[in-house]
Order: structure tokens, then sequence, then C-alpha cells
């Protein structure tokens, strides 16, 4: 849990949804034990071709959801959650914890995915949905984990999170 000897002030965590950003893909990627990887378009191509299902977007209700379950999660926790924005195909939280960030992340994405396949069954149940669309995989594997040291950078994560996702890609 600690980084440069000391206790984090913050994780600043990001996951993407499955299927949404394969190792290869055109904006780089990041390869466990060796960091950032440029484009791979073969690596990409045989990602595409072992994938089980279609990439996984969420829609506005399934986005709500997530940062509830998020949120909720965090209260039990007793973690300080500073700020969660769940997009169509990935999510970023900031939060502090007193467990390794692995940790944090793993009990998260268990519970945003059994909050969203209860969703999936009610919607089901209600006509809203139809049984060809149930999904078993919601998120890609791993996550983005920064450790956040002090204060400036706990706040510069936190106006990330919360004010620049609605900002064009290009300006973020």
């Amino acid at each position: 849990m600690e980084a440069f000897g000391s206790p984090p002030l913050a994780y600043f965590l990001t996951w993407a949804t499955y299927g949404t950003w394969l190792p290869g893909d055109d904006r780089g990627w990041t390869r466990r034990g060796h960091g950032w990887q440029a484009p791979d378009l073969a690596r990409v191509r045989r990602c595409r071709e072992s994938m089980r299902e279609v990439p996984c977007r969420l829609d506005m209700r399934q986005r709500l959801l997530v940062e509830a379950t998020i949120t909720r999660h965090c209260q039990v926790r007793n973690w300080s959650l500073h700020a969660v924005s769940c997009r169509s195909n990935h999510v970023h939280v900031v939060v502090s914890a007193p467990v390794h960030p692995d940790e944090v992340r793993n009990q998260l994405k268990s519970w945003c995915t059994r909050r969203l396949k209860e969703d999936q069954a009610q919607r089901f149940a209600t006509g809203l949905g139809q049984p060809t669309q149930v999904r078993g995989r919601w998120w890609g594997e791993g996550c983005s984990k920064r450790y956040i040291n002090d204060e400036a950078g706990l706040e510069a994560a936190i106006l990330y999170v919360r004010d620049a996702q609605d900002l064009p890609h290009e300006l973020r």
C-alpha cells in the first residue's frame, strides 16, 4: 500500500468496460510489468477475435447504478470517496482507503458487477430487455492505479474526474 515509504493520500483508479480498450489499441496500452506500449494492430486484432461477447457500453441507467454502488460501498467500508465518474466505456474513482488499491478495485468491480447483473435480470423480468442481450462480462482486466501523495495531486485528480470527463477527448 505504501508509495515512497509512506501511505498515499488517495488512489486514482480507472478501469474500462469489457472489450473497449484492448491490448494493442491504437490509443496505446499498458502491458503488465512493461509499462506503456505503442499501438499493435496485430495484437488488437487477435484480442478482438478471442472476445467471448461484444464490447460493453453502459447506458445512463447502468452508469448511475455503478456510481451509486461505488458510493455506497465506500460508505460501508468507511473509505473516503473523493470523486467517481462512470462513463459508457470506463470508470474513474478517487478514493482514500487503508487497503491496497488492488483490493479497492476488486471490491468495487465485484459489487458493481453484482448490481449490474441484478439490474439486467430485473429488466428482463419486466420486459425491458431481451434474453439475447444477457451480458456475462462487464469489465476489462486490470486497472490503472495511481498513488496520490499530496493535496495538489488529490485536487487535480478530483477536478479531472468531476469536470474533464464531459470535455471532447482532444481537450482533455
